[in-house]
C-alpha cells in the first residue's frame, strides 16, 4: 500500500509535531547535503525549533562565508536596482520637462497680451516650440519604424507558416558544362 498524502497544516499534537519536525528536518538536511554534492554549490540551511534550538548545515567549512557572500550579492542586487530606478526617474523627468516646456510654450501663446511680448521673448519662444517639435517628430519617426518592422516581421512569421518554409531561389546547379537554375515551388 502507497502512503496517504499528508495535508500541510499545523500538526496540533505537540509529540507528534516534534516527531514529523525531526524526520523532516534530518530530510531536509539530507537533501542540502546531496545538493551541494552533486551540483557542486555552496549551500547553508538554519534551523530554529520552536524552543529556540538551532540546527544548521552548510557544506563548506563556515556557515559565516555563506551567509556573507549573500549579504554581499543583496547589497549587489540593491545597487543594480538602485542604479535602474535612477535611470528611470531620468527618463521621466526627461518627459516631465518636455511636458512643462510644452505646457509653459502653450500657456504663453494663449495669454492675451502675447502682443506685448518682446521679439527677444517671441524668438525664445519660438526655438522652445521649435525643439519641442523636432523632439517629438524623431519619436514619432522611431516609434513608426519600430512598428514597421513588426509588422514585416509578423508577415514573414505568417508567411511561413503558410507555406511551412520561405520560396527561395536555389542556387544555379551546372548539368554537364550547362548551367539550371531550380526553383522551389511549394505546393
Amino acid at each position: 500500500m502507497g502512503r496517504r498524502k499528508v495535508e500541510i497544516k499545523r500538526i496540533q499534537e505537540k509529540s507528534c509535531r516534534q516527531v514529523a519536525f525531526s524526520k523532516r528536518r534530518k530530510g531536509l538536511l539530507k537533501k542540502a547535503k546531496a545538493l551541494s554534492t552533486l551540483c557542486d554549490v555552496d549551500v547553508a540551511v538554519v534551523i530554529f525549533s520552536n524552543s529556540g534550538k538551532l540546527y544548521e548545515f552548510s557544506n563548506t567549512n563556515s556557515l559565516t562565508g555563506i551567509l556573507q557572500q549573500y549579504e554581499s550579492h543583496i547589497e549587489a542586487e540593491k545597487e543594480i536596482s538602485a542604479e535602474i530606478l535612477l535611470e528611470e526617474h531620468s527618463k521621466c523627468s526627461r518627459f516631465m520637462k518636455m511636458g512643462e516646456l510644452l505646457q509653459t510654450t502653450e500657456r504663453q501663446l494663449e495669454e492675451t497680451n502675447a502682443d506685448g511680448l518682446a521679439v527677444t521673448d517671441l524668438v525664445h519662444l519660438e526655438n522652445e516650440l521649435q525643439t519641442a517639435l523636432i523632439q517629438a517628430r524623431s519619436r514619432k519617426q522611431k516609434l513608426l519604424r519600430e512598428e514597421n518592422k513588426l509588422l514585416e516581421d509578423n508577415i514573414q512569421i505568417a508567411r511561413i507558416k503558410k507555406n511551412g518554409t520561405v520560396n527561395e531561389m536555389s542556387p544555379p546547379h551546372k548539368i554537364c558544362g550547362q548551367q539550371r537554375v531550380t526553383l522551389n515551388f511549394l505546393w
